[in-house]
Formats: C-alpha cells, structure tokens, sequence
C-alpha cells in the first residue's frame, strides 16, 4: 500500500506537536520523581536535547522532509522489532526517573564538571546523530526497505554497521551522570543489549530486502563498535 507523502506544513505541524509531548514527558519524568524543579542538571541536559534539536529539525525540513516523515513512524512491521521496542520504553522509563529519585534522596554526589562533561558528551553524540542522518536519508525509525533505497557506505557507515545506534548508545550511557546520578548509570547499561538485539532483526530484514546489503557486511565488518563488534 502506498504512503500518502506528508506536506511541509504537515509534516511541521506533526513534528511540533511530537516535540512538546516528548518535553513534557521527559519533565514529568525527571521532576516528579525528584520532587522539586530546583533540579539543575535536568534543566541543562533538557536544553542539551531540546536546544539542538530544533535546529536539527527546522534544517531537515527545509531540505529533507522525508527524512523527517520517516522519523515519524512508530509502527513496526517485523514482531521482533515490537517486542524490542515495548522493552525499550520499559528501559526508558526506568533509566530516566531513576536520576529523580536519586535527586530526591541525594543518592549520588556527582561533580557539577562531571556533569557538564557529560552534557557535552550528549551533545556531541547528537551532533554526530545529525551527519548520520544527512548521510543517509533513508534512516527511517522503524526497520524496513523502501522502494529505491540503496546501501550507504560511505561517511561514518564505512566504519560501523550502525552509527545511529552507536551514537544512541553514548547518549543513553552519558545521561544519568549528565543528570547528577551514578545509580542511573546502573540500568543505562542494558541499552547495549537492546541495541544487540534491535541490530541483529534488523540485518535479517535488510539481507532478505535490501539489495547490495550482503556485499556491504563483508566489507564494512563491524556493526557498532570498531575492532569489537
């Protein structure tokens, strides 16, 4: 079944209201869980993501709104990839009110230069998040093969498999020390098996649709870590 294409205004519209939902649950996320807005690391890490991201977004909608388009889908077509994707939001919400609570209580005492260490941690990895899209335009969220899509090799995917799921990963991983917390460094961890998991699916799908895909993992042979995996 063909997609009815999203226009520019749509698309924009779309995107606005995905954004303020994804700012208020994050909010709720970080300063129910600590009980105060007196929470200093949220605030800036908050700014970290949003801040960029609307740069992000005004830039790809202007020159790629079909990039953006395929960002918007949620819905899975493979069941591995949803049972993946229900246990990614299990880890999500865990990993992100953990550093509320540990606000809360005072858990943790992470230096305030540890945590803006790890703010420019995440910016930067969202920076490189940002050449990975406009390396591949057809990047989509959820794992599957459009008519006319072609292998890209080049730029950060002639070092890894995955560069998105790689700078994912030193996102996800930075953000509880980003946010003043060590116990939320604890269930940051299990994003790597997500991702494992997330990675493998994906490559069946793209061997069995993706022509030139097969040629491509012999050459580029590691798939998110260089000289590890």
């Amino acid at each position: 079944m063909n997609r009815r294409h999203l226009s520019r205004r749509e698309t924009g519209l779309r995107l606005a209201i995905r954004i303020a939902s994804a700012f208020i649950l994050l909010c709720g996320m970080l300063f129910l869980p600590a009980g105060t807005f007196s929470y200093w690391e949220a605030w800036l890490y908050l700014a970290t993501l949003f801040i960029p991201m609307m740069f992000v977004l005004a830039y790809f909608l202007k020159n790629d709104p079909g990039l953006l388009e395929r960002r918007m889908r949620m819905r899975e077509k493979e069941a591995e990839q949803r049972r993946i994707v229900m246990l990614s939001f299990v880890y999500f919400l865990v990993t992100f009110t953990i550093p509320g609570f540990d606000r809360r209580f005072g858990w943790s005492n992470v230096p305030p230069f540890l945590a803006v260490v790890a703010d420019t941690v995440v910016f930067l990895s969202y920076g490189a998040f940002f050449l990975v899209l406009k390396e591949n335009r057809f990047a989509s969220r959820t794992v599957e093969v459009e008519a006319g899509q072609e292998v890209v090799s080049s730029g950060p995917y002639a070092v890894v498999r995955h560069p998105m799921y790689l700078c994912v990963l030193v996102m996800y991983i930075a953000s509880p020390l980003a946010l003043g917390s060590y116990w939320g460094l604890m269930p940051s961890v299990f994003i790597i098996p997500i991702l494992i998991a997330r990675i493998r699916s994906e490559e069946r799908v793209l061997v069995r649709e993706l022509k030139g895909y097969k040629a491509y993992e012999k050459k580029t042979r590691f798939r998110l870590l260089p000289g590890i995996w």
